[in-house]
């Protein structure tokens, strides 16, 4: 599918590869902060999330993933426009909310028609559904210290391999590890 930007993707997610339970609980992640972040460093950092957040044109998420993060009080995404992929939210339900796509291909034409160059992509479906057509050009995969044995995941069955390349491995506080990756074409 061609597209005229790039998807970026920035999850927390438990060591065995989850992003949340299957009822999208998300208390696992201790000390996620209120705007829905990663969770805190210990020396007031939220892992580069504000700074990549800073760095995309704009983003797009699944209904689940809007619905998790919609009550927050504060919105974490800095004045950015929203795309929302759901066949059921109404299209005019959330002001903060640009547009809310019935299916993948319209969401797709929708953000290269915007011209966005580098669009956030967030959520397990939504992540999958870009990686899987070849949208996601870049991961930052943010590994919390628990296993939690089963959950969502935004990976699984590929049509084929998807290669990566290593950019580079952070430690943090508390034993998150980071780790960031270009996705080879």
């Amino acid at each position: 599918m061609d597209a005229t930007f790039t998807g970026a993707v920035f999850l927390g997610m438990s060591v065995d590869g989850f992003i949340a339970r299957l009822d999208h609980d998300l208390s696992w992640l201790t000390g996620a902060d209120e705007a829905g972040g990663p969770p805190d460093d210990g020396a007031g950092g939220d892992f580069g999330f504000a700074e990549f957040v800073s760095g995309i044109d704009a983003l797009v998420m699944g209904r689940s993933t809007y619905e998790v993060i919609a009550p927050f009080a504060e919105w974490p995404y800095q004045g950015r426009p929203v795309h929302v992929l759901s066949r059921t939210l109404p299209a005019d339900g959330d002001a903060r909310v640009t547009a809310v796509h019935r299916s993948f291909e319209e969401a797709v034409q929708a953000l290269s028609a915007a011209g966005y160059r580098r669009v956030y992509v967030d959520g397990g479906r939504t992540v999958h559904q870009f990686l899987a057509a070849g949208l996601v050009g870049e991961l930052t995969l943010s590994r919390v210290p628990v296993l939690i044995g089963t959950g969502h995941t935004p990976f699984g069955e590929f049509p084929a391999d998807i290669p990566l390349e290593h950019v580079r491995t952070s430690t943090f506080p508390g034993g998150m590890v980071q780790s960031s990756y270009l996705v080879r074409r």
